[in-house]
């Protein structure tokens, strides 16, 4: 095998350890919940693009239950498109991601929030403090800049994403053991990583497919997005929710297929789970299914819940991805190096005027 730390995107990966034990003592929770509490909202929106949507996405679907306001997932890639339908005659707190900082949606999404919802509250939680995010800010917004080593080099967003959506937990998930939480998953990941690189040996896949319950759905859009993007594309990447895939979504599996089902650790959700696994193992001999979470192949506690172990179930695909990457001859830091078909910044959005 090739020496990985190498890629910017393999070092980043196993940085993410130690980032998330440094954060959890170094990020204001009590000042920024107090902050929360006080805007009398009744809506939170978690915004972003791509993995950052996805981050949103995760929490929302584990989150249904939590008091206070409500909260929602909803893309900047839809606000910016729709704006009227969105923001009009709405005043949610909007919780913007991002890495950069600096996305076209991320800017279009300010733009909107100024013309048709000026009284909505932001809160941004980015990588990047020189970004448009951490210093577009009115005196009622708020920004966390997480550390420097979050604003990854490469391509993919690694412990960007993993960072953020912790952040973004110990801040609304009303838990009194945040920090505790973030420094227990942190020694869990750096016990997990030197594992996982075998998972990623023998013949390249065909195809592979990500799937799981509730937050773990979304667990897997990022994880299939990770594979997709750092091999270029070449090898095809799927996921959707277990019991969803059964839906239609079942026929992307042919020949050498990889499957990954994250699993629960909710005892009823997990039922679903391992009969998925089992079926799958009946009706595709030739595909390699694989149980990822509590009890799986892959062993990953999930002890404070699927929304807190979503980023270490990623960071399973994190790894492999990079692998396949190595092993298919790309960079793994750039894997679309002189096409010009992607970016690590998102180009070509022209944004276009909000009417008021």
């Amino acid at each position: 095998m090739t020496d990985l730390s190498r890629w910017h995107t393999w070092r980043e990966i196993h940085a993410q350890p130690a980032i998330w034990a440094g954060w959890a003592q170094g990020l204001d929770i009590a000042g920024l919940r107090g902050w929360i509490a006080g805007l009398d909202v009744d809506e939170v929106w978690f915004c972003g693009a791509g993995t950052s949507a996805y981050i949103g996405e995760i929490i929302a679907a584990g989150m249904e239950r939590a008091p206070g306001p409500c909260l929602r997932a909803v893309a900047t890639t839809d606000i910016v498109s729709r704006p009227q339908t969105y923001l009009t005659g709405r005043r949610p707190l909007v919780v913007s991601f991002g890495r950069s900082g600096n996305s076209t949606e991320s800017i279009g999404t300010l733009d909107a929030l100024d013309a048709l919802a000026p009284d909505a509250p932001r809160l941004a939680i980015t990588c990047n403090p020189t970004g448009t995010l951490a210093t577009r800010l009115r005196g009622i917004d708020r920004a966390v800049v997480l550390p420097e080593a979050t604003h990854d080099a490469g391509f993919a967003m690694t412990s960007s994403f993993s960072t953020m959506l912790l952040t973004a937990l110990a801040l609304f998930d009303p838990v009194p053991d945040a920090p505790a939480r973030m420094a227990a998953l942190a020694a869990q990941l750096r016990a997990l990583l030197p594992g996982l690189a075998r998972f990623a040996t023998g013949p390249l896949p065909e195809r592979v497919v990500f799937v799981g319950a509730g937050p773990l759905a979304f667990a897997a859009r990022e994880s299939a997005l990770k594979v997709m993007e750092l091999t270029a594309g070449q090898i095809p990447a799927l996921w959707d929710s277990t019991l969803g895939f059964r839906h239609g979504p079942k026929s992307f599996v042919r020949g050498d297929t990889a499957i990954f089902v994250l699993t629960a650790p909710d005892p009823h959700a997990a039922r679903y789970d391992a009969d998925l696994v089992a079926e799958l193992r009946a009706q595709f001999p030739a595909a390699r299914v694989t149980a990822v979470g509590p009890g799986g192949d892959i062993a990953i506690a999930m002890p404070f819940g699927a929304t807190w172990g979503a980023p270490l179930a990623v960071a399973l695909a994190q790894v492999l991805a990079v692998m396949w990457s190595d092993r298919l001859g790309l960079d793994a830091d750039s894997p679309f190096e002189g096409q010009g078909t992607l970016s690590r910044v998102v180009a070509g959005v022209t944004l276009y005027p909000v009417a008021p």
